[in-house]
Parts: C-alpha cells; structure tokens; sequence
C-alpha cells in the first residue's frame, strides 16, 4: 500500500513533478509561440504571402489539439516521463528542420507536421495528467500554474526571438527555440516519474484511503477513441467542446499567431509587438494561477460566462486599439492577459468531475482537439481575411462575437456538480 508523506511541511514529490512539467510546457509555449514572431521576417526573406504560411502555422496547431487525446492515453499506457521524453524529441527535429525551410511545402511539412506531431504530445493534456495524477488537494490550483507556464513561456521567448530574428534572421531563432527544447529533455529524463505509487506516496492530499488507479493498459489508440466513445454520448462533452473550440479561434490561434502582424499593419516595429504580447504572457501567469485557484472554489460554469464574456468583449474593441496605437495596445494587452487561458482550469475541472480523474484527462484531450481546431481554422481563416481584405478587422470582430455567444452557451452545462468543495492545504 503507498504511504501518504508522514513529516507535516515535508515536500510532497508531485511538486517536483509539478516544477519539472512547468519548465517543459514553457519552452512548449515558446514553440507554440514563435509563428507570431517569425511571419513577417519569413515574408521579408522568402516572399511568401501571410495566406501561405499560415496553411503551415494552421497545420501545426491541428495537430497540436488532434493528437492530445492519443498523447494522454499514451501518458496512461506508455508511461508520463517516456511520453514527454518522445514529444520534445520530435519537436527539436521538427523545429531544427524548420530553418533549412527553402520551399513552402518543406515549412508546412516540418513546422506543420513534426513540430505539430511532438507538440501535440506535450499538449493541455499534459496539465491535466500531471494535475489528476500527482494531486487531490490544490488540484486547481496546480492545474492553472502549468497552464499559465504559457504565458511564462511567452514572457521568456518572445522578445529574445524577435531580437534574434531582427539581428540575425528567422532561421537563428528556429534554432534557437529547437536548442531549448533539446536542454528540456535533461530535467525530464532525471525528475518526473510516472505515478506518485512509484515513489513510495499517495497523491497529494490524498488520505490512507483513497484508491489508487491502476494503470490503463492496452493500445493507446483504442484507450482513446474507446472514452471519445464514452464521452460522446454526454451532451456535455459537447458542450464542452463546442465552447473550447471558440476558445482556441480567440487565443493562439488569432491573437498567438495574428497579433504582431496586426501591429505591423498599424506601423508598430515587431520587437514593440512581441514585447506586448509577452505583457500579455505577464498577466495571463497572474489570470490562469488565480482563475485554478478560484475553479477549486466558484461554480466553474460563472467562471467561464464571465471569462469568455470578457474576452469577447476586448477582442471587439482591438481594431479600436489598433488605432489607438501603442497606448491603447498596453490597455489591451493588461485586458486581455488577464482573461488568455484562464478558462482552462474550469474545463479541466468540469471534464474531471463528469468523466473521472482516470479518463478526465484523455476526454479533456478530445475537448483540447476542438480547442485546437478552433485554434487552426482561424489561424488560416485570419490569414486568408487578411490577404484578401487588407485587414484584419473583421477576424477579430467574428472571433469576439463567438465568445460572446460561447459565454451564454456554457450557463447550459448540467453535467456533474459544478460548484467544487472548498480545497484543503
């Protein structure tokens, strides 16, 4: 039988494995990050359009969200530390190979396919696996401390890339950011191990009695589709997912990708726009923490109404801030950080309570796939507006009125309880 940690104060091992995941999923964030930066310096060297690249950026970010669900099932199966091991593996190859990129079709199938490929399997997946697995109490909280390492991960890369990228040229800074992912490896490979039972401990939080679940054995593929299967049949799966598919086509996938274009559009240098959107990364850490912390104790559907109301609204007022110029951009930037990915907890949260801490994570890894789709269409769809239109206006005003719209859908959800026990230390 595991034991729970017996010294009050001692440091449970699942904060290790907590530390060593956030590291991981900052240069993820970086990764994930680095098309906003590099788009109009491969435009300046390459000639390519904003439409033609972003089919590589879309690509990416499809797969990103599509394989989560498979990459979970794999953390069940294959075990956490060799999953996370294979992902930034192929995400270096991937990346590395993105900067010898001299045709479209090499850009769309290194940076979209293999970088896409290693990312997915370093997904909001791997949040949420970490969090179930290693922790009972502050599980929130937790749960809202890796998701804000995106932000982090912004805040770390995004200016350096674009220095790198205005010095050096664009291909400096895919290897640069191929180069973390390589040094990311080494603290995996020594510090996470699979379950807390593997250390000789129960979850955290965890009393003498609760159960521990064995691990899933069997295909990773049929793990999957087998709770896609399960899940389906919930309408609030759906829900879930037709609401987080409006939360990627409002975040990476718009303002992640689009942003630093649209400042460029509006006569504002490309290190000024990445340092904003690295401000955003600031305020997000401080949104997504504090929104884990509220999910463990705010009915998690008011969360959500007010978070992607909110959004909803500053993405309506960005072509206004765009005029503002920089001004008006840092009031954005404070606005919109704030409210990035804090929705991210309270899915995960919801997900859990209706489907199980065991399977909660693969079935929040098919909603993340419709958060990603959401994500790839509108990175597409964005550039397409912007190459045919001139502008980028009306991306952003169809991207706020979905979340306006996903802000009164998920007040619908009747899934398991939505308002959680107060956490415990």
């Amino acid at each position: 039988m595991p034991r729970p940690p017996v010294r009050i104060g001692s440091l449970h091992y699942g904060w290790v494995v907590a530390a060593t995941t956030f590291t991981v999923m900052i240069v993820v964030a970086g990764i994930r990050a680095t098309p906003g930066v590099l788009i109009l310096p491969i435009q300046h060297d390459m000639g390519w359009s904003t439409q033609t690249i972003s089919i590589a950026v879309a690509i990416n970010i499809g797969l990103f969200g599509l394989v989560g669900p498979f990459a979970a099932a794999l953390m069940q199966t294959f075990g956490l530390r060799r999953t996370m091991v294979l992902g930034l593996t192929i995400v270096a190859t991937g990346v590395f190979a993105a900067g010898f990129s001299r045709e479209p079709w090499q850009l769309i199938l290194t940076w979209g396919v293999i970088a896409g490929l290693g990312l997915g399997m370093l997904a909001m997946v791997l949040a949420a696996t970490v969090a179930n697995r290693w922790f009972v109490a502050q599980r929130g909280l937790v749960t809202g401390a890796l998701t804000a390492a995106t932000a982090t991960g912004q805040l770390v890369f995004l200016p350096l890339l674009a220095t790198i990228a205005e010095s050096f040229g664009w291909r400096h800074a895919t290897w640069t950011i191929g180069s973390a992912a390589v040094i990311a490896i080494v603290p995996v490979v020594l510090l996470v191990r699979d379950r807390p039972e593997h250390v000789g401990l129960l979850p955290y939080g965890a009393t003498t009695d609760a159960l521990v679940t064995a691990p899933a054995t069997g295909n990773p593929i049929a793990v999957a589709f087998g709770a896609l299967g399960r899940a389906s049949k919930s309408f609030s799966f759906w829900l879930l997912a037709g609401t987080f598919f409006i939360c990627g086509a409002s975040t990476n996938g718009l303002i992640g990708t689009h942003f630093i274009p649209a400042c460029g559009d509006h006569g504002i240098p490309e290190v000024r726009a990445a340092s904003l959107l690295a401000a955003m990364g600031v305020f997000d850490l401080v949104g997504t923490t504090a929104s884990g912390w509220l999910s463990d104790r705010i009915d998690n559907r008011i969360l959500l109404f007010v978070y992607y109301g909110l959004r909803g609204i500053s993405l309506l007022c960005l072509p206004l801030a765009l005029d503002a110029s920089f001004a008006g951009l840092s009031f954005f930037a404070v606005f919109y950080g704030l409210d990035w990915i804090a929705t991210v907890p309270p899915t995960v949260r919801l997900a859990t309570q209706s489907f199980g801490s065991e399977e909660g994570p693969v079935v929040y890894g098919w909603i993340g796939a419709a958060h990603q789709l959401g994500a790839s269409a509108i990175a597409f769809g964005a550039g397409a507006i912007r190459t045919q239109s001139g502008s980028y206006t009306t991306a952003f005003e169809i991207s706020g009125l979905l979340c306006i719209a996903a802000a009164f859908a998920i007040l619908a959800f009747r899934g398991a309880a939505t308002r959680p026990a107060l956490a415990t230390a």
